[in-house]
């Protein structure tokens, strides 16, 4: 299909997508998103804003989510590398709280698809990592939840080296566990 391989992975709606990369002497160009051939691969969700951010090794944002205005996400790294995660939270889903996580890296250039119904975050295993994603709904700062990054529940295999300080911001240190959104 075009300029993208389309993975689907074993919970439903999420998807790995590797862009072709053409490279040369002059560095390299490559096509992050085709909303043509994203629709042949099943993702036919309109993205209405795009975020970037910057963040220093260690840091975990997430995971979070949406309650009342729930966003799906197209996520790419294109400075540094992070471990993207994101856990099924639709309550329907025959795969409700199950996880998972992805190396994505500016080396890489995987994007990660999750749509709305997950929560997401990431460590930043580099230095710095540079984050940008595409939203399929505004933000909505009073509607913005979080699950506790290390909720038992879950279990998500964090790829935390044993000298490593998590770094969280104070939102994110009280969030709840996958119980409290039940």
């Amino acid at each position: 299909m075009g300029q993208f391989q389309f993975t689907p992975l074993k919970i439903e709606g999420l998807f790995i997508i590797e862009p072709k990369c053409f490279g040369d002497n002059r560095g390299y160009f490559l096509e992050t998103y085709n909303y043509e051939d994203f629709c042949k691969a099943g993702i036919k969700e309109v993205f209405v804003q795009d975020n970037q951010s910057l963040s220093c090794k260690g840091v975990l944002r997430g995971l979070h989510y949406q309650k009342n205005f729930p966003q799906g996400k197209l996520v790419r790294v294109i400075k540094g590398e992070v471990f993207d995660v994101a856990v099924d939270i639709r309550k329907d889903s025959k795969t409700f709280g199950q996880w998972h996580g992805e190396i994505l890296s500016a080396e890489n250039k995987k994007q990660f698809f999750i749509p709305g119904g997950f929560a997401h975050g990431f460590l930043v295993l580099s230095d710095e990592a540079e984050f940008v994603y595409k939203c399929t709904d505004f933000y909505h700062p009073e509607d913005q939840e979080g699950i506790r990054y290390n909720d038992p529940d879950i279990g998500i295999e964090w790829p935390v080296e044993a000298e490593l300080d998590i770094i969280l911001s104070e939102k994110d240190k009280i969030n709840g566990g996958l119980k409290s959104i039940l």
